[in-house]
C-alpha cells in the first residue's frame, strides 16, 4: 500500500511517499517532493492519507530544518533506481552535512570517469529523496551552484542552513 503525507517546510510543502515497512513501526520512504521539482512525484489515484505514518519523517525535517539534526535516520524503500543509480545516491549519503563536493568527486567514489561525470549528475538528478538524500550537496568543479531538481534557490537555501556557503 503507497502512502503520503504532506509536511511544511521552509522549501514550501513537502510531499512524502512511503510504503509500510516490513518489520518495522511506520513507513519505508519512497519519495520526499517539493513543490514545483523536476520530475517530482505527484498524488495517485489510490494512495492513502496517512499522516501518522510519516510522524518520524515529519520530526527528524522539522529538527533539520531548526538546525538540530545533521543526519536523518529513516528507513528507505529498497529496490528503487539502476543498480548505477544506487551507487551514486549511496555515495550522496556519505556527504557529511555542512561539506561540499563536486560531481566529479562523486564519480571518482563510485568509479565513473570522464564521461561517467555526466551519467553521475543524470543519477543524482533523479535522486527520489530530495534534503534526506543529500544531493543539494553537490556542486559544480567551480563552486558553482549548478542542477537541483527542487530549483538552485531551495540548494542555495539549504546549504545556507547547513552552513555550507560560508566564505564563498
Amino acid at each position: 500500500m503507497t502512502m503520503y503525507a504532506t509536511v511544511d517546510s521552509p522549501l514550501g510543502e513537502l510531499l512524502l511517499v512511503g510504503e509500510e515497512a516490513p518489520g518495522a513501526a511506520g513507513v519505508a520512504l519512497v519519495s520526499l517532493s517539493v513543490p514545483g521539482q523536476k520530475g517530482g512525484t505527484v498524488v495517485q489515484d489510490g494512495w492513502v492519507y496517512a499522516p501518522e505514518a510519516f510522524a518520524g519523517v515529519a520530526a527528524q525535517l522539522r529538527e533539520y530544518f531548526e538546525g538540530r539534526r545533521t543526519r536523518f535516520d529513516l528507513v528507505y524503500a529498497q529496490g528503487r533506481g539502476t543498480e548505477f543509480q544506487r551507487r551514486v545516491w549511496d555515495a550522496l549519503e556519505a556527504v557529511p552535512y555542512g561539506e561540499t563536493v563536486s560531481y566529479g568527486q562523486i564519480a571518482a567514489r563510485v568509479g565513473a570517469s570522464g564521461a561517467g561525470v555526466r551519467a553521475v549528475g543524470t543519477a543524482i538528478g533523479r535522486n527520489p529523496l530530495l534534503v534526506v538524500r543529500p544531493c543539494h550537496r553537490v556542486i559544480g568543479a567551480d563552486g558553482a551552484l549548478r542542477g537541483y531538481a527542487g530549483g538552485l534557490e531551495r540548494k542555495e537555501r539549504l546549504l545556507g542552513l547547513e552552513g555550507a556557503l560560508a566564505g564563498r
